[in-house]
């Protein structure tokens, strides 16, 4: 299991049951390949997504540290 799985995992373990049983059952479509759903991103997501390429093509990365602060902020 990679580090970053280990963190998502570790965030969940904060929220309530009915959360957690939305992650596994998301994380079950994932693998499984069972999803029949199409998810149509919006015009902001499409945007977001832009920008993120560039900053990978510009190996802009985020630190340990800065994803750490992410998780934190958001496992409360």
């Amino acid at each position: 299991m990679t580090k970053l799985l280990e963190q998502a995992i570790e965030a969940a373990r904060q929220l309530s049951p009915e959360e957690q049983d939305e992650i596994a059952r998301t994380i079950f479509e994932i693998v499984r390949g069972t999803s029949d759903e199409v998810y149509v991103l919006s015009e902001e997501e499409r945007a977001a997504i832009a920008v993120a390429r560039a900053q990978i093509a510009r190996g802009e990365f985020a630190t340990e540290e800065e994803l750490e602060a992410v998780f934190k902020k958001y496992a409360s």
